[in-house]
Parts: C-alpha cells; structure tokens; sequence
C-alpha cells in the first residue's frame, strides 16, 4: 500500500498539472502534494510504533 501512494504522489507531482489541467505556474500546487507526502509519511512512520 505504501508503494501505491508513493508512486501515485510522484505521478501526480510529475505529470499532475498535464493530466488534470490545473495551472500552477508558481508551483504552490507541487508544493502543497509534496508537503502532504512528506507530512503523511511522517505520521504514518509515528502510528506504526
């Protein structure tokens, strides 16, 4: 399950703006997924112990 949602965040930050058709010429949207991977890995390594 991990390595679906860690391929489905790389895709999204990849190729996301294309398949969806957002505009994110700043790149907040990237940021913003990135963020959430990086928070959701980190609460999900906290819940496992």
């Amino acid at each position: 399950m991990v390595w679906i949602a860690m391929t489905m965040f790389i895709a999204l930050i990849g190729w996301g703006a294309r398949y969806f058709g957002w505009d994110d010429p700043a790149g907040k949207v990237q940021l913003a997924l990135f963020t959430s991977f990086i928070l959701g890995a980190v609460c999900g390594y906290k819940s496992k112990d």
